[in-house]
């Protein structure tokens, strides 16, 4: 699973890397966040046909047939073998997907003494993107929601020693595809969410802070060892 990432790339950074041609995110409300947590507000990239528009979406994805808000909570990802079948998440692989923009994320590596948390990013420490997908919800208060989810699938040679999942990391042609509202072809779309390249990633062990999502500070990401 993915259940924590790091962003820290300037606003003018995210803007010329994603395309962005409107942003609901202000550069005044944006703020580089070394331990992004789910529930919270996160920083994504949408087409509505004819732009990329930059926002917030809250991570963890409810359904529009929801009943209970609550049910995001469980919805932090979304297994990319089976998303474009499964009720939850098949109306948002067809017609609702995005960008999560991210410049590292975390998992925890099972070891004797525990878990050890591990810091992974592209080789050259650049701004990349999850594979995301997105929801409206309406609350019986008339509240919309707009919440979303990273979709996973089997790890790289990396990452297997690690976790025995990852989140998808796209090429960035393969934004432009995954980001097309006129792309709804399950096979072609399929195609797009596979591992991304071990020999494009590093990772190296950081501190037990980032165990908690309270503390959010750059000294998480610094290499121990």
């Amino acid at each position: 699973m993915c259940g924590r990432f790091a962003l820290y790339a300037d606003y003018e950074a995210l803007l010329e890397r994603f395309h962005i041609e409107e942003a609901s995110l202000d550069k005044a409300d944006y703020e580089e966040n070394y331990n992004v947590a789910p529930s919270s507000q996160i920083v994504a990239v949408i087409n509505d046909g004819e732009r990329n528009r930059l926002g917030t979406l809250r991570w963890g994805l409810i359904p529009s047939w929801a009943k209970d808000e609550k049910i995001g909570y469980k919805m932090i990802n979304a297994r990319a073998e089976t998303a474009a079948e499964k009720p939850s998440f098949r109306h948002a692989f067809k017609k609702k997907r995005c960008l999560i923009p991210a410049n590292a994320f975390y998992e925890w590596k099972k070891g004797a003494d525990g878990k050890t948390p591990m810091l992974i990013h592209l080789e050259g420490d650049g701004l990349f993107a999850f594979a995301g997908l997105w929801e409206s919800w309406k609350s019986p208060e008339g509240e919309l929601v707009h919440s979303c989810t990273i979709l996973t699938t089997q790890p790289n040679a990396l990452m297997a020693d690690i976790h025995d999942r990852m989140p998808v990391i796209l090429s960035e042609e393969a934004e432009k595809v995954w980001l097309d509202p006129d792309v709804q072809d399950p096979d072609i779309l399929q195609k797009l969410i596979k591992p991304y390249e071990a020999a494009g990633l590093e990772a190296y062990e950081v501190s037990s802070s980032v165990n908690s999502p309270r503390n959010k500070g750059r000294e998480l990401i610094r290499k121990i060892g």
